[in-house]
């Protein structure tokens, strides 16, 4: 656990997310949950070592499998963004794991099939605020890797847990996405927050310029889709982006595989949706 500011952490230990705390006087913001249970169970645990209260409180950044499937363990309200909740309202009670191969962390965890959802306890539409004693918490809705996607904001530390709005060493999630919405968040970002430390919920510290390069990354996927578009292509035809998409990232072949399955499934679903709509399931990443 890293200590960022007094009382402000982040974790990246666990598998497939960086999890952020903030242990307060009146008691503990855990921000996303860790994706196994017994990570979950033992993350709880570090928390009241640390002098956590048992008085916490989850925030789900978005509603990707990755981060929530382990909430139920940690066993406290959740709170998240309205579209959020819709999108937990549409889910089966209990993960089956039954979906087309996209690329997320819970694919490699087979133990995770017959978790039962912990669907958010309290929503928002645009802002909320903690006052847990110092510092304020606010939550704002940020939309573009999903549309409930939202940031956790520490004013007075200059800290800003933004979820899969930067993934600074692999591709992103694109199936739920919203890529000009996106885009316009990262603008934000990077005026409003350009003095804030930025913490990724998968690439954990990120800086302004990787925040600019996932920027010109998803300006990079507009024009290969429109280009797609505006020859009536069939959503097949998005797999022709991945090999130019996959350049830029380091990657061992194992993750090369994994990440190709990631773009070809995000491209598809977001290609189908917002240029060449076709009767399809919700996909789910």
């Amino acid at each position: 656990m890293q200590q960022i500011e007094p009382g402000i952490y982040y974790e990246d230990a666990y598998h497939g997310v960086t999890l952020g705390a903030l242990i307060f006087n009146h008691g503990t913001v855990m921000i996303d949950a860790p994706l196994r249970p017994d990570d979950a169970r033992s993350w709880r645990a570090a928390l009241i070592n640390m002098g956590g209260s048992t008085n916490r409180i989850l925030i789900n950044l978005d509603a990707h499998p990755d981060r929530t499937l382990g909430a139920r363990a940690l066993d406290c309200p959740i709170v998240a963004h309205e579209k959020t909740a819709q999108v937990f309202h549409d889910r089966p009670t209990i993960f089956k794991g039954q979906t087309s191969e996209s690329g997320a962390e819970w694919e490699i965890n087979n133990e995770m099939v017959g978790t039962r959802w912990s669907p958010p306890d309290i929503t928002f539409s645009d802002s909320m605020y903690f006052h847990w004693g110092k510092p304020e918490v606010i939550l704002e809705h940020h939309p573009g890797p999903t549309q409930g996607s939202v940031w956790a904001i520490i004013p007075e530390g200059k800290v800003v847990f933004v979820g899969d709005t930067i993934i600074a060493d692999q591709p992103p999630f694109l199936a739920q996405s919203d890529l000009h919405a996106w885009i316009e968040s990262l603008d934000v970002l990077l005026s409003t927050y350009r003095e804030f430390l930025i913490i990724s919920a998968r690439s954990g510290p990120v800086g302004s310029d990787e925040v600019r390069t996932q920027q010109r990354y998803l300006k990079k996927i507009v024009q290969g889709l429109e280009r797609l578009a505006k020859r009536n292509a069939f959503p097949e035809m998005t797999e022709g982006l991945i090999a130019n998409l996959l350049k830029d990232f380091s990657l061992t072949n194992m993750q090369r595989e994994r990440y190709a399955q990631r773009l070809r499934y995000g491209l598809y679903h977001y290609y189908t949706h917002h240029y060449h709509p076709i009767e399809e399931t919700n996909p789910e990443e």
